[in-house]
């Protein structure tokens, strides 16, 4: 399967396992001399699916009845090189090598229930702490105790352990409840955990790692990205605690690593984990392991953090989209790295520039563009002292076509956007004497350069770094859409939050940057945002499940940016619930919703048997008292989640939700509806009233829509109380219910 990268670096986009402890007992396949010992391009790594040992007495009983599956070895062979992996807390399995003809012999074996060919996933802050409305000292940063007490694991590339971002000054140690273990350079109160499932290094070579940790959980230190985004850098939670489960080497990541990082992860007791990975497209859950082994990290308590992925703009190229998921997409925050484009007839083209000069201003040098070349392939024998205009294009123009047009004379570079990025400015890091603009400045700057009858002329002049800048939040153009091919009656993404040109904690001499911060830009970036968000839920409220967490956030998350206005897409038109999902996540809200729509497992496994009938259940719930005979089935839109999703049609169609009060014990919610003409909405019954905390209450609504060209329309829902607004997005969609897309998936 083709994967994308969920990890967008400045220049290009970017995008396994746990050392077998040594045995304790003797070995029961003792090696037996083979006359057919197959060449080792016959081996292939594949994911094991198989039904629990009878008697669960512990990791040992676990091993040995997957060691039980394993073939003959042959001579020289030991056990540690075919079993790469005994999975015991998310997944029932293990991971080996095998050929063929070995896999079609063990599927025969009693307990054997199927089988996943091991695939490659890919990897998919100074300000954005204050963009959220955290500051330090006040408000919900403080009463949240920055996330303390709270475990927060990520699945990702490693981490550098020594960087200031993880100093543990003023952290306590962790909860007697976690279980886990150090292998890092530098362990302490803040790193808490650190494995390598890719070796024996548990230490970062590529950055992605340290950032993502950083941006969801790093402690308070001074950083700044070559003089620009000068501050305090600090995580969402910079209280919690880290664990890290490095699962990827170089920018690549085998789905048995992390499959072993989640299952290490569940069984150590973390509270929140953060995936920044994953596939080009979805997949059947029945047939992901990492959705599986998602769902049973969930069973047990824990928050699980997906990005959406980077192949947007695409509609319905979402991926993580399981409902008992947590799927952000990726947006800008209001902070510019400020370059001016003053051309020669006064008027001036706003860019940013990552690498900066002092704000002198530079002399006119003659602008040169070519719609022959647009792409920076200049005749470098033409550039020496001009000023040069190229469009980047998605696939990214090359940094040493910059630097060759820099080395052959050029006075600078200017790097308009293609129409698919648009407004949304990926930024790279070059040198001083390029700048970066929106896709409709580059036009303007094309237009110039053919239509001035003297000479056109251009200067660069540099701001550093500005805040404030308007409208934000925008969607970025890489972050994915939904609707859901697999699950199109459960919204998805379900939350924005940024992940635009973040700048966090870097470690020193990888390929991209030297550290000791660096900006880079994906969904990757947005998701250790939500995963810090949801440390700070947690540690307010400790007993919430993964469900409440995730409508806390969702039902009192923006839909409109900083003017007012409407959340904008990458061409800055009205963007839709597919691009921004519930919305912007409001942290300071978040942890007072009033109410929550929860979800239980008996709740995810009828939707399970609804959509993926036994086997599937068999496959993803590791409960034998759950059984699709015994549990209602579940619709995707019936399911109770905290967004509403329904068919377009004429006929009125009813879905039911229930509600937890969460807020003052005596409370009385109206419902407000706001959805277009073409659409009637009933709710019934209009007003909830609450008399204590945790009672639940069931209300319906009933959608009739009349017919037209569109493809979904949208409304909202809000509960309104004294104090609160609980705000649900109501999507009609054409093609939301009633069937599952599964079955046409090959």
């Amino acid at each position: 399967m083709a994967s994308f990268p969920n990890f967008l670096p400045p220049l290009v986009l970017l995008a396994t396992l746990f050392s077998t402890p040594a045995l304790c007992y003797i070995n029961p396949f003792t090696a037996r001399p083979q006359q057919n010992v197959a060449e080792p391009s016959a081996y292939r790594t594949y994911i094991v699916l198989v039904e629990p040992p009878r008697s669960d007495a512990g990791e040992d009983a676990h091993r040995r009845w997957h060691e039980s599956f394993l073939p003959s070895l042959h001579a020289g062979e030991s056990i540690e090189s075919r079993l790469l992996h005994s999975y015991t807390e998310v997944f029932s399995g293990f991971t080996a090598r095998l050929t063929k003809a070995e896999l079609d012999s063990m599927a025969k074996k009693p307990g054997f229930l199927r089988a996943f060919p091991d695939r490659k996933l890919q990897l998919m802050t100074t300000h954005t702490p204050a963009f959220l409305g955290l500051r330090n000292g006040t408000g919900f940063w403080s009463e949240a105790r920055y996330g303390k007490g709270v475990i927060v694991g990520l699945l990702d590339t490693g981490i550098h352990a020594a960087h200031p971002s993880f100093d543990d000054h003023g952290i306590p140690p962790p909860p007697p409840r976690w279980k886990g273990s150090c292998k890092a350079a530098r362990c302490n109160n803040k790193l808490i955990g650190a494995k390598s499932f890719v070796g024996d290094d548990s230490g970062d070579e590529v950055g992605h790692g340290t950032h993502t940790s950083s941006t969801a959980t790093g402690n308070f230190v001074p950083g700044t990205y070559h003089g620009v985004g000068t501050g305090t850098a600090a995580g969402i939670a910079p209280g919690a605690h880290i664990a890290m489960y490095k699962v990827c080497a170089d920018n690549e990541c085998d789905e048995s690593a992390i499959l072993a990082g989640l299952d290490a992860a569940t069984k150590d007791g973390v509270d929140v984990l953060s995936i920044s990975l994953g596939a080009n497209t979805a997949t059947r859950f029945d047939e992901d392991p990492t959705t599986i082994g998602a769902f049973g990290a969930v069973s047990k308590g824990v928050v699980v953090v997906c990005s959406a992925g980077n192949n947007g703009p695409t509609p319905a190229s979402i991926t993580n989209d399981a409902p008992w998921m947590l799927t952000v997409a990726a947006g800008t925050v209001d902070r510019s790295f400020g370059a001016e484009v003053r051309l020669g007839n006064g008027k001036s083209i706003h860019g940013e520039a990552l690498t900066q000069k002092a704000k002198t201003r530079s002399k006119l040098y003659p602008l040169l563009f070519s719609d022959a070349r647009p792409f920076c392939e200049f005749d470098i024998t033409s550039v020496a002292g001009k000023i040069i205009v190229c469009e980047a294009n998605v696939e990214d123009v090359e940094k040493s076509e910059v630097y060759g047009l820099i080395d052959a004379g050029a006075a600078g570079v200017v790097l308009f956007n293609d129409d698919i990025s648009g407004y949304t400015t990926l930024l790279r890091d070059y040198n001083s004497t390029m700048v970066q603009v929106t896709a409709a400045d580059g036009a303007i700057l094309k237009s110039y350069a053919a239509s001035s009858e003297t000479g056109a002329l251009a200067a660069f002049n540099y701001n550093n770094t500005l805040l404030g800048i308007r409208p934000a939040p925008v969607v970025s153009w890489f972050s994915s859409r939904g609707p859901s091919f697999i699950t199109p009656g459960v919204l998805k993404p379900d939350i924005l939050a940024p992940g635009l040109n973040i700048l966090a904690a870097w470690p020193p001499k990888t390929d991209s940057a030297s550290g000791p911060f660096n900006i880079i830009s994906g969904t990757s970036m947005a998701t250790p945002h939500i995963s810090g968000v949801a440390a700070l839920l947690k540690s307010i409220h400790p007993s919430w499940s993964p469900a409440a967490i995730k409508s806390a956030i969702l039902t009192t998350s923006d839909m409109v940016n900083s003017t007012g206005g409407s959340i904008l897409d990458q061409h800055y038109t009205k963007a839709s619930v597919y691009d921004t999902g519930a919305g912007h996540v409001n942290v300071t809200r978040a942890a007072d919703p009033g109410l929550v729509y929860d979800l239980g497992i008996t709740d995810y496994a009828g939707y399970i048997c609804w959509l993926l009938g036994k086997d599937g259940l068999a496959t993803i719930v590791r409960n034998s008292s759950l059984t699709c005979t015994k549990l209602p089935k579940i619709e995707d839109v019936h399911l109770n989640y905290p967004t509403i999703t329904v068919p377009m049609t004429s006929t009125p169609f009813t879905v039911n939700r229930t509600v937890t009060n969460v807020g003052p014990t005596k409370s009385t919610y109206t419902a407000k509806v706001d959805a277009p003409k073409s659409l009637v909405v009933r709710v019934f019954p209009e007003t909830l009233a609450f008399s204590k905390p945790g009672e639940k209450k069931t209300f319906s609504v009933t959608v009739s829509s009349r017919i037209g060209k569109e493809l979904f329309l949208e409304g909202s829902l809000r509960w309104v109380s004294e104090r609160h607004v609980v705000r649900s997005p109501i999507v009609v969609a054409a093609a939301a219910a009633g069937r599952s897309l599964v079955k046409n998936i090959t």
